[in-house]
Protein backbone atom coordinates (compact mmCIF):
# COMPACT_ATOMS: atom_id res chain seq x y z
CA UNK A 1 0.00 0.00 0.00
CA UNK A 2 2.90 2.08 0.53
CA UNK A 3 4.03 1.64 -2.93
CA UNK A 4 1.21 3.41 -4.10
CA UNK A 5 1.60 6.67 -2.55
CA UNK A 6 5.31 7.12 -3.95
CA UNK A 7 9.16 6.43 -2.76
CA UNK A 8 9.98 6.10 0.32
CA UNK A 9 12.21 9.18 0.72
CA UNK A 10 11.14 10.64 4.26
CA UNK A 11 12.41 9.86 7.42
CA UNK A 12 10.67 7.91 10.03
CA UNK A 13 9.01 9.89 12.42
CA UNK A 14 9.21 8.61 16.10
CA UNK A 15 6.13 7.18 16.16
CA UNK A 16 6.62 4.90 13.17
CA UNK A 17 9.71 4.21 14.88
CA UNK A 18 7.76 3.40 18.41
CA UNK A 19 5.39 1.49 15.96
CA UNK A 20 8.13 -0.61 14.48
CA UNK A 21 9.67 -1.73 17.27
CA UNK A 22 6.31 -2.36 19.09
CA UNK A 23 5.14 -5.11 16.34
CA UNK A 24 9.27 -6.80 16.62
CA UNK A 25 10.64 -4.55 13.72
CA UNK A 26 14.54 -3.87 14.55
CA UNK A 27 17.86 -4.05 13.58
CA UNK A 28 19.27 -6.86 15.06
CA UNK A 29 22.31 -9.53 13.76
CA UNK A 30 21.73 -13.22 14.75
CA UNK A 31 25.21 -13.87 13.80
CA UNK A 32 26.50 -11.53 16.38
CA UNK A 33 25.04 -13.43 19.01
CA UNK A 34 26.30 -16.33 17.88
CA UNK A 35 29.95 -15.11 17.00
CA UNK A 36 30.04 -14.14 20.88
CA UNK A 37 28.89 -17.30 22.53
CA UNK A 38 31.41 -19.11 19.99
CA UNK A 39 34.16 -16.86 21.68
CA UNK A 40 32.81 -16.32 25.37
CA UNK A 41 32.08 -20.45 25.70
CA UNK A 42 35.64 -22.10 25.01
CA UNK A 43 37.04 -18.89 26.90
CA UNK A 44 35.18 -19.78 29.81
CA UNK A 45 35.79 -23.33 29.49
CA UNK A 46 39.58 -22.38 29.55
CA UNK A 47 39.08 -20.29 32.66
CA UNK A 48 36.51 -22.18 34.61
CA UNK A 49 36.68 -26.07 32.97
CA UNK A 50 39.49 -27.60 35.14
CA UNK A 51 37.17 -27.94 37.91
CA UNK A 52 34.64 -29.96 35.76
CA UNK A 53 36.86 -31.60 33.60
CA UNK A 54 38.88 -32.97 37.11
CA UNK A 55 35.51 -34.23 38.41
CA UNK A 56 34.60 -35.87 34.80
CA UNK A 57 37.63 -37.42 34.43
CA UNK A 58 37.50 -38.71 38.27
CA UNK A 59 34.18 -40.08 37.75
CA UNK A 60 34.21 -41.75 34.67
CA UNK A 61 37.89 -43.38 36.04
CA UNK A 62 35.98 -44.34 39.60
CA UNK A 63 33.30 -45.91 37.72
CA UNK A 64 34.62 -47.97 34.93
CA UNK A 65 37.03 -48.97 37.78
CA UNK A 66 34.05 -50.30 39.64
CA UNK A 67 32.76 -48.16 41.85
CA UNK A 68 31.02 -47.96 44.87
CA UNK A 69 27.96 -49.07 43.20
CA UNK A 70 28.86 -51.22 41.29
CA UNK A 71 30.48 -53.06 43.84
CA UNK A 72 27.58 -53.78 45.79
CA UNK A 73 25.80 -57.41 45.09
CA UNK A 74 22.76 -55.54 46.35
CA UNK A 75 21.87 -52.33 46.63
CA UNK A 76 18.45 -50.66 47.12
CA UNK A 77 17.11 -47.45 45.44
CA UNK A 78 18.05 -45.44 48.62
CA UNK A 79 21.69 -45.90 47.47
CA UNK A 80 20.97 -45.66 43.88
CA UNK A 81 18.84 -41.80 44.72
CA UNK A 82 21.95 -40.99 46.96
CA UNK A 83 24.84 -41.49 44.58
CA UNK A 84 22.41 -39.75 41.98
CA UNK A 85 22.46 -36.28 44.35
CA UNK A 86 25.79 -36.37 44.94
CA UNK A 87 26.84 -36.42 41.71
CA UNK A 88 24.34 -34.01 40.57
CA UNK A 89 25.30 -31.57 43.31
CA UNK A 90 29.39 -31.92 42.61
CA UNK A 91 28.76 -31.33 38.88
CA UNK A 92 26.35 -28.69 39.27
CA UNK A 93 28.58 -26.66 41.50
CA UNK A 94 31.44 -26.97 38.68
CA UNK A 95 28.80 -27.11 35.58
CA UNK A 96 25.76 -23.79 36.45
CA UNK A 97 29.09 -21.00 36.47
CA UNK A 98 29.58 -22.08 33.39
CA UNK A 99 26.15 -21.84 31.73
CA UNK A 100 25.60 -18.58 33.87
CA UNK A 101 28.36 -16.92 31.99
CA UNK A 102 27.03 -17.75 28.75
CA UNK A 103 23.50 -17.18 29.53
CA UNK A 104 24.22 -13.60 30.82
CA UNK A 105 26.68 -13.46 27.52
CA UNK A 106 23.62 -14.32 25.63
CA UNK A 107 20.92 -11.33 27.14
CA UNK A 108 23.32 -9.06 26.82
CA UNK A 109 24.03 -9.02 23.07
CA UNK A 110 20.99 -9.03 22.73
CA UNK A 111 19.81 -6.43 24.88
CA UNK A 112 22.95 -4.44 23.53
CA UNK A 113 21.43 -4.63 19.98
CA UNK A 114 17.86 -3.72 20.56
CA UNK A 115 17.46 -3.16 23.78
CA UNK A 116 14.73 -4.72 26.47
CA UNK A 117 11.94 -5.32 23.88
CA UNK A 118 9.12 -7.76 25.45
CA UNK A 119 6.56 -9.22 22.96
CA UNK A 120 4.07 -12.00 24.35
CA UNK A 121 1.90 -11.70 20.96
CA UNK A 122 5.28 -13.16 19.13
CA UNK A 123 4.56 -16.54 20.89
CA UNK A 124 1.31 -16.71 19.35
CA UNK A 125 1.87 -19.68 16.39
CA UNK A 126 1.12 -17.63 12.60
CA UNK A 127 -0.53 -20.15 10.83
CA UNK A 128 0.74 -18.04 7.44
CA UNK A 129 3.84 -18.65 7.88
CA UNK A 130 3.11 -22.01 7.13
CA UNK A 131 2.20 -21.34 3.59
CA UNK A 132 4.36 -22.83 1.31
CA UNK A 133 4.23 -20.39 -1.34
CA UNK A 134 5.18 -17.97 0.97
CA UNK A 135 8.26 -19.75 1.94
CA UNK A 136 9.47 -20.42 -1.64
CA UNK A 137 8.70 -16.74 -2.33
CA UNK A 138 11.22 -16.06 0.62
CA UNK A 139 13.71 -18.55 -0.41
CA UNK A 140 13.97 -17.61 -3.83
CA UNK A 141 13.83 -13.70 -2.97
CA UNK A 142 16.55 -11.25 -3.12
CA UNK A 143 17.03 -11.35 0.27
CA UNK A 144 17.17 -14.81 0.48
CA UNK A 145 19.93 -15.40 -1.64
CA UNK A 146 21.63 -12.59 0.03
CA UNK A 147 21.65 -14.42 2.93
CA UNK A 148 23.17 -17.70 0.85
CA UNK A 149 25.79 -16.30 -0.07
CA UNK A 150 26.75 -14.94 3.23
CA UNK A 151 26.35 -18.24 4.87
CA UNK A 152 28.27 -20.08 2.42
CA UNK A 153 31.14 -17.34 2.69
CA UNK A 154 30.71 -17.77 6.26
CA UNK A 155 31.96 -21.77 5.91
CA UNK A 156 34.92 -20.91 3.73
CA UNK A 157 35.68 -18.13 6.37
CA UNK A 158 35.17 -20.89 9.46
CA UNK A 159 37.59 -23.13 7.03
CA UNK A 160 40.23 -21.13 6.12
CA UNK A 161 40.49 -20.06 9.72
CA UNK A 162 40.45 -23.52 11.24
CA UNK A 163 43.19 -24.93 8.41
CA UNK A 164 45.19 -21.90 9.54
CA UNK A 165 44.71 -22.65 12.76
CA UNK A 166 45.73 -26.10 12.97
CA UNK A 167 48.28 -26.07 9.96
CA UNK A 168 50.09 -23.66 12.79
CA UNK A 169 50.14 -26.87 15.03
CA UNK A 170 51.34 -29.23 12.20
CA UNK A 171 54.43 -30.30 13.85
CA UNK A 172 53.09 -31.02 17.15
CA UNK A 173 50.03 -33.55 15.77
CA UNK A 174 52.44 -34.98 14.19
CA UNK A 175 54.37 -35.77 17.09
CA UNK A 176 51.09 -36.56 19.28
CA UNK A 177 52.51 -40.68 18.76
CA UNK A 178 54.68 -40.40 21.30
CA UNK A 179 52.93 -38.72 24.54
CA UNK A 180 50.90 -40.26 26.57
CA UNK A 181 46.54 -40.65 26.78
CA UNK A 182 46.18 -38.02 29.22
CA UNK A 183 48.34 -35.18 27.13
CA UNK A 184 47.49 -36.35 23.62
CA UNK A 185 43.86 -35.50 25.59
CA UNK A 186 44.43 -32.27 27.31
CA UNK A 187 46.39 -30.96 24.03
CA UNK A 188 43.38 -31.78 21.86
CA UNK A 189 40.82 -30.20 23.71
CA UNK A 190 43.78 -26.61 24.19
CA UNK A 191 44.27 -26.56 20.55
CA UNK A 192 40.26 -27.05 19.80
CA UNK A 193 39.32 -24.17 22.09
CA UNK A 194 42.03 -22.14 20.84
CA UNK A 195 40.65 -22.91 17.33
CA UNK A 196 37.28 -22.04 18.16
CA UNK A 197 37.88 -18.74 19.74
CA UNK A 198 40.01 -17.98 16.48
CA UNK A 199 36.24 -18.77 14.45
CA UNK A 200 34.64 -16.83 16.64
CA UNK A 201 36.87 -14.00 16.61
CA UNK A 202 36.44 -14.23 12.87
CA UNK A 203 32.96 -14.62 12.80
CA UNK A 204 32.72 -11.84 15.13
CA UNK A 205 33.98 -9.70 12.10
CA UNK A 206 31.94 -10.69 9.77
CA UNK A 207 28.49 -10.27 12.44
CA UNK A 208 29.51 -6.56 13.13
CA UNK A 209 29.51 -5.59 9.65
CA UNK A 210 26.11 -7.91 9.30
CA UNK A 211 25.07 -6.11 12.24
CA UNK A 212 25.61 -2.68 10.37
CA UNK A 213 23.83 -4.01 7.56
CA UNK A 214 20.73 -5.18 9.16
CA UNK A 215 20.81 -1.25 10.63
CA UNK A 216 20.95 0.18 7.27
CA UNK A 217 18.16 -1.83 5.68
CA UNK A 218 16.15 -1.19 9.16
CA UNK A 219 16.29 2.44 8.55
CA UNK A 220 15.48 2.20 4.70
CA UNK A 221 12.53 -0.44 5.73
CA UNK A 222 10.93 1.96 7.72
CA UNK A 223 11.34 5.21 5.56
CA UNK A 224 8.27 7.29 4.79
CA UNK A 225 6.22 8.46 2.17
CA UNK A 226 5.42 11.78 2.18
CA UNK A 227 1.72 10.80 1.99
CA UNK A 228 2.23 7.97 4.92
CA UNK A 229 3.41 11.14 7.11
CA UNK A 230 0.07 13.46 5.74
CA UNK A 231 -1.45 10.14 6.89
CA UNK A 232 -0.11 9.92 10.19
CA UNK A 233 -0.38 13.69 11.47
CA UNK A 234 -3.87 12.90 10.74
CA UNK A 235 -4.25 10.44 12.66
CA UNK A 236 -2.87 11.83 15.77
CA UNK A 237 -4.02 15.25 15.43
CA UNK A 238 -6.74 15.00 12.99
CA UNK A 239 -8.02 16.28 10.35
CA UNK A 240 -6.43 19.57 8.38
CA UNK A 241 -9.45 21.23 8.72
CA UNK A 242 -9.67 20.44 12.83
CA UNK A 243 -5.97 21.72 13.04
CA UNK A 244 -6.81 24.54 10.60
CA UNK A 245 -9.93 25.60 13.17
CA UNK A 246 -7.73 24.51 16.46
CA UNK A 247 -5.41 27.10 15.34
CA UNK A 248 -8.11 30.00 14.21
CA UNK A 249 -9.59 29.59 18.06
CA UNK A 250 -6.38 29.66 19.73
CA UNK A 251 -5.57 32.99 17.90
CA UNK A 252 -8.68 34.30 18.04
CA UNK A 253 -8.24 33.88 21.69
CA UNK A 254 -4.70 35.38 21.58
CA UNK A 255 -6.39 38.71 19.25
CA UNK A 256 -9.49 39.39 22.32
CA UNK A 257 -6.77 39.02 25.02
CA UNK A 258 -4.65 41.45 23.28
CA UNK A 259 -7.82 43.56 23.30
CA UNK A 260 -8.08 43.93 27.02
CA UNK A 261 -4.93 44.06 27.60
CA UNK A 262 -2.79 46.76 25.31
CA UNK A 263 -5.41 49.45 26.27
CA UNK A 264 -4.03 49.32 29.95
CA UNK A 265 -0.78 49.66 28.61
CA UNK A 266 1.65 53.37 29.10
CA UNK A 267 3.35 52.62 25.62
CA UNK A 268 4.47 49.92 23.25
CA UNK A 269 8.34 48.92 23.10
CA UNK A 270 7.89 47.71 19.24
CA UNK A 271 10.98 46.16 16.96
CA UNK A 272 9.95 47.80 14.56
CA UNK A 273 7.34 45.66 13.12
CA UNK A 274 8.09 41.96 13.87
CA UNK A 275 7.76 42.74 17.73
CA UNK A 276 5.19 44.32 19.87
CA UNK A 277 5.64 44.63 23.71
CA UNK A 278 3.29 46.63 25.54
CA UNK A 279 3.87 48.04 29.27
CA UNK A 280 2.11 49.35 32.01
CA UNK A 281 3.40 51.22 34.79
CA UNK A 282 1.22 52.88 37.77
CA UNK A 283 3.79 53.96 40.80
CA UNK A 284 0.68 53.90 43.08
CA UNK A 285 0.37 49.96 43.16
CA UNK A 286 3.48 48.47 41.13
CA UNK A 287 6.73 48.08 42.15
CA UNK A 288 7.95 48.35 38.45
CA UNK A 289 6.50 48.44 35.48
CA UNK A 290 4.77 45.41 33.98
CA UNK A 291 4.59 43.52 30.62
CA UNK A 292 0.59 43.23 29.96
CA UNK A 293 1.01 42.34 26.32
CA UNK A 294 3.66 40.84 24.12
CA UNK A 295 3.14 39.43 20.33
CA UNK A 296 5.29 38.44 17.12
CA UNK A 297 4.58 38.73 13.20
CA UNK A 298 0.32 38.49 13.40
CA UNK A 299 -0.18 39.48 17.32
CA UNK A 300 2.47 42.30 16.99
CA UNK A 301 0.69 44.03 14.52
CA UNK A 302 -2.46 43.60 16.18
CA UNK A 303 -0.62 45.27 19.36
CA UNK A 304 0.48 48.25 17.14
CA UNK A 305 -3.21 48.47 15.86
CA UNK A 306 -4.42 49.12 18.87
CA UNK A 307 -1.84 51.34 20.61
CA UNK A 308 -3.09 53.20 17.65
CA UNK A 309 -6.38 52.95 17.96
CA UNK A 310 -6.23 54.13 21.91
CA UNK A 311 -3.64 56.43 21.12
CA UNK A 312 -0.91 54.41 23.07
CA UNK A 313 2.92 55.95 22.39
CA UNK A 314 4.58 53.07 20.17
CA UNK A 315 8.27 53.76 21.00
CA UNK A 316 11.00 51.89 18.84
CA UNK A 317 13.91 50.02 20.61
CA UNK A 318 15.17 47.13 18.73
CA UNK A 319 17.65 45.47 21.52
CA UNK A 320 14.79 46.57 24.70
CA UNK A 321 11.80 45.07 22.51
CA UNK A 322 13.95 41.93 22.02
CA UNK A 323 14.71 41.50 25.60
CA UNK A 324 11.57 41.77 27.24
CA UNK A 325 9.82 39.59 24.74
CA UNK A 326 12.41 37.12 25.43
CA UNK A 327 12.65 37.05 28.93
CA UNK A 328 9.65 38.59 30.38
CA UNK A 329 6.15 36.86 30.50
CA UNK A 330 2.96 38.44 30.24
CA UNK A 331 1.70 39.95 33.69
CA UNK A 332 5.43 39.61 35.09
CA UNK A 333 7.51 42.80 36.01
CA UNK A 334 10.05 44.48 34.65
CA UNK A 335 13.46 42.77 35.80
CA UNK A 336 16.10 45.29 37.39
CA UNK A 337 18.99 44.91 34.52
CA UNK A 338 16.33 46.49 32.25
CA UNK A 339 14.75 49.07 34.87
CA UNK A 340 17.18 51.51 33.48
CA UNK A 341 16.32 51.03 29.74
CA UNK A 342 12.45 50.93 30.71
CA UNK A 343 12.92 54.07 32.33
CA UNK A 344 14.09 56.12 30.12
CA UNK A 345 11.09 55.06 27.28
CA UNK A 346 9.28 56.14 29.95
CA UNK A 347 10.68 59.71 30.99
CA UNK A 348 10.50 60.09 26.81
CA UNK A 349 6.67 58.89 27.07
CA UNK A 350 5.59 61.58 29.74
CA UNK A 351 7.50 64.25 28.14
CA UNK A 352 5.21 63.69 24.85
CA UNK A 353 2.62 63.71 26.61
CA UNK A 354 3.10 66.62 28.99
CA UNK A 355 2.83 64.25 32.16
CA UNK A 356 4.96 64.21 35.41
CA UNK A 357 7.56 61.61 35.24
CA UNK A 358 6.69 59.02 38.06
CA UNK A 359 9.48 58.19 40.52
CA UNK A 360 11.62 55.37 39.79
CA UNK A 361 11.03 52.18 41.83
CA UNK A 362 13.12 51.99 44.83
CA UNK A 363 15.16 49.07 43.67
CA UNK A 364 16.10 50.80 40.57
CA UNK A 365 17.10 53.96 42.06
Amino acid sequence: MADQYGEKTQDPTPHRRQKAREEGQVAKSQDLGSAVLLILGPMTLLMLGGGLVEFLGGFTRHQLGGGWLLSQTRFSVADAVTVYRSTLSTLSEHLLPILLLLFLGAVAVNVLQIGFLFLPQKLIPDITRLDPLKGLQRLFSLSGAVRLTFGLFKIAVIAVVAFLSLYDHRDTILALSGMGVGEIAAYLVEILLWTAIKIGIALLVLAILDYGFQKWKYEQDIKMTTQEIREEMKNLEGSPEVIARRKMVQRQLALNRLSNAVPKADMVIANPTELAVAVQYQPETMAAPTVVAKGGGVLAQRIRKLALERGIPIVERKPLAQALYREVNVDQPVPEDKYAAVAEVLAYVYQLQGKTIPNPPASAA
